[in-house]
């Protein structure tokens, strides 16, 4: 498979998982493979917390879908995910290169590549984990180039006690008023699925001084018509 090229004009593309459509999601390979391309301004990934209190990057509860043996990654200790071989996009395992990268890795990579971090903050964390990943990553000097993304609207706000200029965006999926206003009131962007999102909330956004990003756009056609919504993020498995 090839990436997809679209004419993205002043739109920033953010690689889902790295370059996840080309290499196994949320790996150190699909995340060099995102650094190597020009096209993207960043890499999206997922970060979980062990049951010994490590920070790792897999987007799903549980390891079954990407690494066949169903591991519960809060309940699994570190060393023990760590030996799990990943199956790699054809769902066979074969490279023992693919395995559970660390949050460290993760920034590594970015910061080697010189690309913008967005880190999302799967399940509900503890203040204290938040404010330990946001550390682990401040000590790398990488701070200034990352943004936080979350469902959960708690971590956003335990984030924002400590780090009001952190970039962040608060992820949904169907758009309301009160998503709005918790937007505003913790000075946040969103980051919506494609499918619900409309010029109108594109323009409420941007009125209140706020950055959009959508989520997952994998077709030329879909991608063309965000860019015309004037959103400013896409993020996407294959389009470039």
């Amino acid at each position: 498979m090839n990436t997809i090229k679209i004419d993205k004009k002043n739109v920033k593309m953010i690689a889902h998982r790295g370059l996840s459509g080309l290499e196994k999601e949320n790996t150190c390979s699909a995340f060099v493979a995102a650094g190597n391309r020009e096209a993207y301004f960043g890499i999206e990934t997922d970060v979980h917390v062990t049951a010994d209190g490590k920070y790792v990057i897999i987007h799903d509860d549980n390891t079954a879908r990407v690494g066949l043996d169903g591991l519960t990654v809060e309940e699994s200790t570190f060393d023990t995910l760590r030996q799990l071989q990943l199956a790699d996009i054809d769902g066979r395992r074969g490279r023992s290169d693919l395995r559970i990268p660390t949050l460290e890795e993760y920034i590594g990579i970015c910061k080697k590549y010189e690309k913008h971090c967005v880190l999302e903050l799967k399940n509900q964390f503890r203040a204290a984990d938040v404010y330990k990943i946001v550390a682990s990553i401040e000590k790398m000097g990488y701070l200034d180039n990352i943004t936080f993304i979350s469902f959960e609207l708690k971590n956003l706000i335990y984030l924002r006690r400590r780090y009001p200029q952190v970039s962040a965006q608060y992820l949904v999926r169907q758009f309301t008023d009160k998503d709005l206003e918790n937007l505003i009131k913790y000075d946040l962007g969103l980051d919506i699925k494609y499918i619900y999102l409309t010029a109108e909330i594109v323009e409420k956004v941007h009125a209140a001084g706020l950055e959009v990003n959508c989520w997952t756009v994998n077709t030329r056609e879909e991608g063309e018509a965000m860019v015309a919504m004037g959103v400013d993020y896409i993020t996407t498995n294959i389009l470039e």
